[in-house]
């Protein structure tokens, strides 16, 4: 029981330090055009990284969650909204199941 506490307290002192030391560290504006626009993307790479296995390895068959990514990507890309976007892969996915893995 021991050491679950030590978890939780490392877990919470490493947390607390990712979120505490770009506040101190970083006093003034950052101004290099590489930095901000690296900053810029991490939230959609982070994102990306954790969507993108769970749409492959979700599905009975990894060819459905393929179908449906490529789906989707192509949706997103001709301005459909996101609730649309959604909807074409999740029937793209229950029509290719249906069909492919019976």
């Amino acid at each position: 029981m021991n050491r679950t506490y030590i978890y939780i307290f490392t877990l919470a002192l490493v947390i607390y330090l990712i979120r505490v030391l770009p506040l101190t560290l970083i006093k003034k504006q950052i101004t290099n055009r590489f930095l901000k626009s690296f900053l810029y993307y991490v939230p959609y790479v982070t994102l990306s990284v954790m969507t993108f296995p769970a749409i492959i390895s979700n599905t009975k068959s990894v060819y459905s969650g393929i179908l449906a990514f490529v789906l989707g990507l192509f949706a997103a890309w001709k301005g459909l909204k996101l609730l649309t976007v959604a909807v074409i892969c999740c029937v793209a996915v229950l029509v290719s199941e249906f069909f492919l893995v019976g």
